[in-house]
């Protein structure tokens, strides 16, 4: 049967970079939200004007409003064989509604959740460098560079910091999300379709055990 697999994960977690290999790998359409409110702006239809309305009132968007933009994308042919959901659902009544539609659909519906520890967290996002020339990533904690702060193949240049990796502001992203997350956690772990999977191994090797659960389940 086809597969829904909402992939869940804190920032820092690789769960892009997870999504993506599954996509590659298994032919299955990576779908977030953002991307779905990026494409419907550019359409011309009812859906994507009341869409436009909201929007500009500037008010949020419901969850009934979030299902059905997510329904009519899942109803497309490249969905027929399943999906990889990042970033929906975001609420327990989105999750519930999320059940319906798989049941509509004639999919099973698995939610993975990359696992890693908060303090490793930390460490991967406030320890990030990029080289501005050639977009090298280090990390001072992980993957150093050879000397402070520069690229190994641009010495010239200092290695640049991104505002949103300070310490205080990666706290204030890690404690939002689990706030918002905590919930569906435990909502998908009640009814027996939550899998954690240890994020703090090689992306391969977490993708090993990701590939396996979705093919299991």
């Amino acid at each position: 049967m086809a597969k829904i697999v909402v992939l869940m994960g804190a920032p820092g977690a690789g769960k892009g970079t997870q999504a993506r290999l599954l996509q590659e790998k298994t032919g299955l359409p990576q779908i977030s939200t953002g991307d779905m409110f990026r494409a419907i702006a550019q359409e011309e239809s009812p859906l994507a004007d009341e869409v436009r309305a909201v929007q500009a009132a500037g008010k949020l968007i419901s969850d009934d409003l979030v299902i059905r933009i997510v329904r009519d994308r899942t109803s497309r042919p490249d969905c027929r064989h399943g999906y990889i959901l990042d970033g929906f659902p975001r609420t327990i009544k989105q999750a519930e509604m999320l059940e319906g539609l798989a049941k509509e659909q004639g999919h099973d519906l698995v939610a993975i959740l990359i696992d890693v520890p908060f303090d490793v967290l930390e460490k991967r996002m406030t320890g990030r460098r990029t080289c501005p020339v050639c977009g090298e990533i280090y990390n001072i904690y992980f993957k150093p560079p050879k000397a402070d702060e520069v690229c190994d193949r641009h010495p010239e240049v200092k290695l640049t910091h991104r505002t949103d990796d300070v310490p205080e502001k990666v706290r204030v992203r890690l404690e939002t999300y689990e706030q918002q997350t905590r919930p569906l956690l435990d909502y998908y772990a009640a009814t027996g379709r939550l899998h954690r999977i240890d994020g703090t191994r090689a992306p391969e090797e977490i993708y090993r055990d990701v590939e396996r659960v979705v093919l299991e389940q």
